[in-house]
C-alpha cells in the first residue's frame, strides 16, 4: 500500500514562494481522446476492472459523506480483489468527492440557518409578512455513483510514448494479474497534437464511459507570468440574470433576456407537455424504459448557448481591463431559491454558476489577479453610507437607499460594494450574515456621525376635515 508522500523540504518551499511571486502554474486539460483503436477484447477487460473499482469507490463515498472524515490517505476498510495501488486510488477519488459533497452541503445548511434567521426576524417585526413561510431543511442524499469514471494516477494507469507511428501513445493499465498490464493504444486528433506539442504530460489522467465508449483526458501544468501590479485599480464584477457581468466602471455584460429568455421559455413549455404525457402513460401501465424522456436537444443547445454567452462576456470583460485587480463575489447557486417554480427553472437555465467558475479561470490563463469577497447584503447595502435594508431596493433594477437617497442602477451599486470590500479584514472574518449585517449597520452609523446626518421618520399627513363624530 503506498504511503502519504513525505513533507517538502524547507528548500522546495521557499523555492515555490520565490516562483509565486513571478509567476502562477495553471493546468489545461485535453480532453475528448476517443479510444476506438483498441480491440474488443482489451476494452471488456477494462470494463470489468472498473466494474470493481466503481464499487469500491462507492462504498467509500457512502462512509466519507455519512460517517468518516474523508482523507484522502486513510486507512483501507473494505475488503476487494483490486490490489493496493487500486484499493489506494478509489480512496483519494471518493475523498475527493466526498469533500466537495460535504462543502455544498454546509453552503447550503449555513444559507437555510440565515433564512431562518431573517424569517423569525420578520415575523417578530411590527409588520411581519403574512405570505411568507418558515424555511424548510430537507436533508441531502448520498452521492450515487452511475457514469464510469476513474481519476488515476501512474501507479494504476501511466502514459507512454509510441516507438511506432501508429499510434501516439500508449496506456499502461494495472490488471488483477500482477505483472500482465492492460495496454491499450491511443491516438490524437489533429488539435489534440497541437495542444500537447512541446509539452510534458502530468501523470494523473481521467477515464470516463459515455454511451458504451471510452474517452481519456490528458492534462499538462503550464506556467503563467503574473501582469497585475500590486497598485492596479479594483474593479468590482457583480454577476446577475438581467446583465451577465456589470462591473464597478459602470459597464455591462452579456443578459438573459431577450432570445436566451425566450428560447428558455419554449423549451420549459416543450417539457411540461413531455412530462405530462409521461405521467400519462406512467398511470397506463407503460414500462419505465418505454416512457419518453423530459429532456430535450432544444434545451442542450440552449445550455451550450448560455455557457458560450457568458464565457464571451467575461473575455469582453477583461479585455477592457486588462491591467486591473478583479474582485468577484463568492457566489452559492445552489442554496438560491425563488418562491415560484418558473423563477427558479429561470435561475437554473442562466446557468449562474460558471460565471464565477469562468472568472476564476480566464484571470489565472492571462495573469490577472482575481479576488473573491463576501456577497452577503452586496445589492442591499449603499455604497455610500452603508446602511442596509431591502426597502432600498423598490425594483429589480433600481437602488434608491431610504436613508442618504443615494439612487443608482442595483448591478453598479452592488459591484462598487464588492470592489470596496476587496482586504476588507474585518468583513471576512465574519462567520455569517448577521454579523455582516451587524457590521455594515455600525460603519452606517459611523457614516451618519461623520456626516453629521440625521435620520428623521416619514411626516405625519393630518387631515384638513373634522373628523366624523359618533
Amino acid at each position: 500500500m503506498s504511503l502519504k508522500p513525505e513533507k517538502a523540504t524547507e528548500e522546495a518551499k521557499k523555492k515555490r514562494k520565490r516562483k509565486k511571486k513571478t509567476k502562477q502554474t495553471i493546468t489545461r486539460a485535453v480532453t475528448h481522446i476517443r479510444l476506438i483503436e483498441a480491440n474488443p477484447g482489451k476494452l471488456d477487460a477494462l470494463d470489468q476492472l472498473v466494474e470493481e473499482y466503481l464499487a469500491l469507490t462507492q462504498q467509500y463515498v457512502t462512509l466519507f459523506t455519512t460517517e468518516a472524515s474523508p482523507k484522502r490517505y486513510a486507512e483501507p476498510v473494505f475488503e476487494t480483489a483490486l490490489s493496493d495501488r487500486w484499493h489506494r486510488v478509489a480512496i483519494q477519488q471518493a475523498a475527493g468527492i466526498a469533500r466537495s459533497w460535504r462543502t455544498n452541503r454546509e453552503n447550503a445548511y449555513q444559507a437555510y440557518l440565515e433564512d431562518l434567521a431573517d424569517y423569525a426576524e420578520d415575523q417578530a417585526s411590527s409588520h411581519p409578512n403574512p405570505n411568507r413561510k418558515e424555511p424548510t431543511w430537507k436533508e441531502w442524499n448520498t452521492p450515487i455513483l452511475h457514469v464510469p469514471c476513474i481519476q488515476a494516477n501512474v501507479n494504476v494507469v501511466g502514459v507512454e510514448k509510441s516507438e511506432d507511428s501508429t499510434f501516439d501513445y500508449w496506456l499502461r493499465i494495472s490488471t488483477k494479474d500482477l505483472g500482465n498490464p492492460l495496454r491499450v493504444p491511443v491516438k490524437l486528433a489533429p488539435y489534440h497534437k497541437k495542444a500537447l506539442l512541446g509539452r510534458t504530460i502530468n501523470t494523473s489522467t481521467a477515464l470516463h464511459k459515455r454511451r458504451g465508449v471510452w474517452w481519456l483526458t490528458l492534462s499538462f501544468d503550464e506556467d503563467v507570468p503574473r501582469k497585475t501590479e500590486p497598485s492596479a485599480p479594483r474593479v468590482g464584477v457583480d454577476v446577475g440574470i438581467a446583465n451577465f457581468i456589470t462591473t464597478s466602471t459602470g459597464q455591462t455584460y452579456g443578459t438573459f433576456h431577450g432570445k436566451l429568455a425566450k428560447k428558455h421559455k419554449r423549451d420549459r413549455e416543450k417539457r411540461r407537455r413531455k412530462a405530462k404525457l409521461r405521467a400519462c402513460l406512467e398511470k397506463k401501465g407503460v414500462p419505465k424504459e418505454q416512457l419518453p424522456s423530459t429532456s430535450s436537444a432544444t434545451g442542450q443547445r440552449l445550455g451550450r448557448q448560455v455557457r458560450q454567452d457568458i464565457n464571451r462576456a467575461v473575455n469582453q470583460m477583461l479585455d477592457d481591463h486588462p491591467d486591473a485587480r478583479i474582485v468577484y463575489e463568492e457566489l452559492n447557486i445552489a442554496s438560491m431559491r425563488f418562491k415560484a417554480r418558473a423563477m427558479n427553472s429561470y435561475l437554473y437555465a442562466s446557468n449562474l454558476g460558471q460565471i464565477p467558475e469562468q472568472l476564476a479561470w480566464a484571470t489565472a490563463k492571462r495573469g490577472m489577479a482575481a479576488h473573491t469577497v463576501k456577497a452577503a447584503y452586496s445589492s442591499q447595502e449603499c455604497s455610500r453610507c452603508h446602511y442596509v435594508d431591502r426597502a432600498n431596493r423598490p425594483d429589480q433594477k433600481t437602488f434608491r437607499c431610504i436613508v442618504c437617497g443615494h439612487e443608482d442602477h442595483a448591478d453598479h451599486n452592488a459591484s462598487l460594494n464588492l470592489a470596496g470590500r476587496f482586504e476588507d479584514r474585518q468583513l471576512a472574518a465574519c462567520q455569517n450574515k448577521a454579523e455582516v449585517k451587524a457590521l455594515l449597520l455600525k460603519r452606517h452609523e459611523a457614516w451618519k456621525m461623520k456626516n453629521r446626518a440625521f435620520v428623521v421618520g416619514p411626516a405625519v399627513q393630518l387631515s384638513l376635515w373634522d373628523q366624523p363624530r359618533d
